[in-house]
């Protein structure tokens, strides 16, 4: 007799997740049966229907969380409550502007990515994809399966199903980082150090889910707070776990030591992917870590706390410091996101009220600001000097990623060199901005939970980190911008046969006219579909909102900031 009983899932519930994964699947479908030429069209409509079908099911789901306080779902595995929600929504929100910067597509029909990713990079089968216009649409899928994982991964109950979120979100970033258009050889890098460090990560997480069943004989967050609160011989036990566990979550949110994919990895990706991972990454990795030391770990404060204090620290120092040496722009902001990942931590270290309302409503605002910032970095490209001096349209190439090549973007694309001004602003925590409203909540929460020296060196931090984000800003619009060379005349250079030339070697060069010339590469902003621009207004518009008017989303997310045991 089988005694088996079918659970009764909460689908309403769990609607956001289904909605996103379900239309995945569906992606990989149209890759199968849908003709070539109607592929993209199909796919980027499905992925942006999914995506704000996501948010349109978190909204719809608000206000019974508001009055019951959430629920659990899958006995226990998932927990849907005002936190979960809030991150859900934030996500969802951020990866529809993600996706809009990933489809965009310049004035000559390129996208950010290799036309086929398995090719050798330089190769003949490579060049010919190029000429034929091939175009990878796996990415709309690839991008829906990390966007479920990443809604899964604040919302999860218990160890095992944290485990498969971090598998879900990770595996499609692994690949999507290495398909970039340009920089072939760094992209496929980026993407083995992902996935080598990733892989490494989750070892560690994965043994320390191992110990802390074996000090609790549970995978329930709630099971294992309780266990914490009887003394026994494990001790020990549970305090390596513990830690294990914080370090394969400090991986996916950039924090030192676990850091140093992250300068390599924002760098080699394609640059939309590094928005959409920047932002739905740290937004989703920040909810779990929130969930697990405020729900699983709150009776290890006093042994958690030199570690966690130590970590945000670091973060916040060695963030700062080694964006203030870089370059490369994406670099830079790669640096700035380790640095504010130390700020988030300084509100999750608050452990109270506050602290859970100030990180979320920072993730929102960074998130905004990220998706942004690297939109435009997109649109910033070099352009070819003519050798020849001659007029006429020049190629376009590459990113202009070098700070450098930023010079006099104020005057010559005024727009959008306010707009990311705005940014960076937002990112040093200038007022009126929403990083300032952010910082100053998390800060204000650290305060309030006794850890006023985090906030302390928070401010410290801070201040000095104005310096790279006003360099740039200078750097744009009081230098003046990169000209091209005016081309060198020819030079008839006369030799005679037979005469020796200086150190007494003989030669005999017929008398010829030697041309040189020479060609700057300058920068310029390349014209697209329009997706990315409608990406980056409304990321500039959510930055001004949430700085000038922080109040009405802060009490928004207050009336729902409590977690469910």
């Amino acid at each position: 007799m089988n005694d088996f009983v079918a659970p009764d899932v909460d689908w309403a519930a769990l609607s956001p997740v289904v909605i996103v994964l379900l239309a995945a699947v569906l992606g990989v479908l149209v890759e199968a049966f849908v003709p070539a030429r109607f592929r993209r069209t199909v796919q980027l409509t499905l992925s942006l229907a999914a995506l704000f079908g996501a948010i349109i099911a978190v909204a719809a789901l608000w206000s019974g969380v508001a009055e019951t306080g959430g629920t659990t779902v899958l006995g226990g595995s998932l927990l849907v409550d005002g936190p979960t929600l809030v991150l859900q929504g934030t996500i969802a929100l951020m990866a529809l502007l993600g996706l809009l910067v990933i489809a965009d597509r310049t004035e000559t029909g390129e996208d950010a990515f290799a036309p086929n990713a398995a090719a050798v990079p330089g190769s003949e089968y490579e060049e010919l994809a190029r000429r034929k216009g091939v175009h990878q649409t796996e990415i709309y899928p690839l991008v829906l399966f990390a966007t479920g994982g990443m809604l899964i991964f604040p919302a999860t109950g218990d160890l095992l199903t944290l485990f498969v979120a971090l598998e879900v979100l990770s595996l499609p970033l692994y690949l999507l980082t290495g398909m970039a258009r340009r920089r072939r050889l760094l992209s496929q890098e980026a993407s083995m150090k992902y996935f080598l460090l990733g892989a490494f990560s989750s070892a560690l997480l994965l043994f320390g889910i191992a110990l802390l069943y074996g000090y609790s004989g549970s995978l329930r967050y709630s099971e294992i707070a309780e266990a914490t609160q009887v003394p026994g011989g494990l001790d020990g036990l549970l305090l390596v776990g513990a830690v294990l566990v914080l370090s394969g979550l400090l991986f996916k949110v950039g924090a030192v030591p676990f850091h140093t994919w992250t300068p390599d990895v924002y760098q080699g990706a394609p640059t939309p992917i590094t928005g959409f991972m920047a932002a739905g990454t740290k937004i989703a990795a920040f909810g779990a870590l929130l969930r697990v030391v405020y729900t699983m770990l709150p009776g290890l404060e006093w042994d958690l706390d030199v570690v966690l204090w130590t970590v945000a620290i670091l973060t916040m120092v060695v963030g700062t410091a080694a964006a203030l040496v870089q370059t490369d722009m994406k670099r830079v902001l790669a640096y700035s996101s380790i640095a504010h990942a130390g700020f988030v931590l300084t509100g999750i270290i608050a452990l109270n009220e506050a602290g859970i309302v100030a990180v979320l409503f920072y993730l929102l605002a960074y998130g905004a600001a990220s998706v942004g910032a690297f939109g435009i970095v997109w649109l910033v490209r070099e352009r070819a000097g003519h050798a020849d001096g001659t007029d006429g349209p020049s190629p376009i190439l590459g990113e202009a990623t070098h700070v450098s090549q930023w010079a006099g973007l104020g005057r010559t694309h005024p727009v959008l060199a306010v707009t990311f001004a705005l940014f960076l602003l937002s990112f040093a925590g200038i007022p009126l901005t929403a990083g300032f409203s952010g910082k100053f909540a998390v800060f204000a929460a650290a305060v309030e939970g006794d850890a006023w020296p985090l906030a302390l060196i928070g401010v410290i931090v801070s201040a000095a980190a104005v310096f790279f984000y006003v360099r740039i800003i200078v750097l744009m619009f009081f230098t003046e911008p990169a000209v091209p060379d005016e081309a060198v005349p020819a030079v008839a250079v006369p030799t005679v046969a037979g005469q020796p030339a200086l150190g007494g070697t003989s030669v005999a060069v017929e008398t010829e006219t030697a041309v040189a010339a020479r060609s700057r590469v300058t920068t310029t902003v390349v014209g697209t579909e329009g997706f990315a621009t409608v990406a980056i207004a409304v990321c500039a518009v959510l930055t001004v909102a949430l700085g000038v008017f922080p109040s009405p989303v802060l009490e928004l997310i207050a009336d729902v900031a409590a977690f469910l045991p």
